[in-house]
């Protein structure tokens, strides 16, 4: 059978921060250069997370392509690659994020400098640069069109909070990899009722606040650690298998592919599931405990939480559902090769490296991280690592039936 491109078959029907460098050899190949430095140039557009997550799987797809159309040339030279994913990044990076003209174009010469100054060199760089349009073009249009209609919830000449929640608009996107934005949704929060209510409640109450004498230092180191959400945190992990001796450059840009497509579609699905069930968060929870009928939830009138609260709702926990996909993306990789240590940065702790043995344990410390922080119930975590899984699940089985 004639194999189908992976683009058209997984993307569409048709077809800021220096990071820390982690204990790795300073240079693997090109994608995990660019990977590192895209996530720099992502995190000082100061876009967002879910915006941000959804540029970097433009970028990641369109680095794969090119990567995988220079890989297949007949006699091509040993730099054909380094100059195509410059070429990609080139295109894709200057059209999504066009205040960073001069970042990119100035990390596109150093990339080539380190390259023959030849014809085989300009010809991938435009195929790169073709090949990232191609990208962009078969993505035009997932965005919804219209304004922000997101309806607050008040009584007529109530006053609420006026910043407005963040990408309520996000679950009418086309998934790369999903079938639908609800694919995967949840069934309900708890009820206010029940007792696991009531015991989410009080552990968040106890050890999620800013002054909690309940929570450990450890546990507040990665609280804090772990308030940072932009993509470079996450791909820092995958990196650490990404720079392992003897890792094929396209087998890394299909990981990263792989990966960076599974994150948007885990935000576009957890978006979809935050604004149907639309559930309070800790801080309004407990600021309000006398008023969710349960006995056993007492108010606090100022509590706060230790860090700040994300702007949108609650349940699921997003930060979850992508550690529980890229964990399960990882874990699929290990059954390839054994897998290194795990470890990335935090923008939000400087100077602290975080490390762990499995994908799991990493997936494991954003869950507990977000409790601990006073932003999400522990059913909360659960349920949104269970997700992550799932969506991770299916980008494996889409990515490996695409390569038939």
């Amino acid at each position: 059978m004639k194999t189908r491109t992976w683009m058209a078959t997984l993307a569409v029907p048709l077809a800021s921060t220096l990071f820390t460098t982690l204990a790795a050899p300073a240079r693997a190949d090109a994608i995990t250069d660019w990977n590192q430095r895209s996530a720099q140039l992502i995190g000082e557009a100061r876009i967002g997370t879910p915006p941000a997550v959804r540029v970097m799987a433009l970028v990641q797809t369109a680095a794969f392509e090119a990567t995988r159309e220079a890989a297949r040339a007949p006699s091509a030279p040993s730099h054909a690659v380094d100059a195509a994913v410059a070429g990609a990044h080139r295109a894709a990076l200057t059209q999504l994020l066009p205040a960073q003209r001069a970042a990119i174009e100035a990390a596109v010469q150093a990339a080539l400098a380190a390259l023959p100054d030849d014809a085989a060199r300009a010809a991938h760089l435009a195929a790169g640069e073709r090949a990232a349009q191609r990208v962009l073009a078969a993505r035009a249009g997932e965005m919804p069109g219209g304004a922000d209609s997101y309806r607050p919830h008040t009584s007529p000449g109530a006053y609420v909070p006026t910043v407005s929640p963040a990408v309520p608009q996000w679950p009418q996107r086309k998934p790369w990899l999903l079938q639908r934005a609800d694919q995967f949704r949840p069934g309900p929060p708890p009820a206010l009722g029940s007792a696991r209510w009531a015991s989410d409640y009080n552990e968040m109450k106890s050890i999620g606040g800013r002054d909690s004498k309940q929570r450990s230092a450890e546990q507040t180191e990665t609280g804090r650690f772990w308030d940072y959400s932009l993509p470079a945190i996450y791909h820092g992990v995958v990196r650490s298998v990404a720079l392992q001796p003897g890792r094929d450059v396209l087998a890394n840009a299909r990981l990263f592919a792989v990966v960076a497509q599974s994150m948007d579609d885990a935000l576009i699905a957890v978006m979809d599931a935050k604004y149907q069930y639309n559930f309070w968060r800790p801080v309004t929870a407990i600021r309000n405990g006398d008023l969710d009928g349960h006995d056993g939830t007492e108010r606090d009138a100022g509590w706060a939480p230790l860090i700040d609260t994300p702007m949108h709702p609650e349940y699921p926990c997003a930060h979850c559902i992508l550690a529980g996909t890229v964990a399960t993306v990882l874990n699929a990789e290990g059954q390839k090769a054994p897998l290194p240590v795990l470890s990335t940065t935090s923008a939000t702790l400087p100077g602290v490296v975080r490390r762990w043995n499995t994908p799991d344990d990493f997936a494991r410390e954003v869950a507990q991280a977000r409790i601990v922080g006073g932003v999400h119930y522990r059913y909360s975590t659960e349920v949104g690592m269970a997700m992550g899984q799932r969506i991770g699940e299916w980008a494996l089985q889409r990515s490996a039936a695409a390569e038939q």
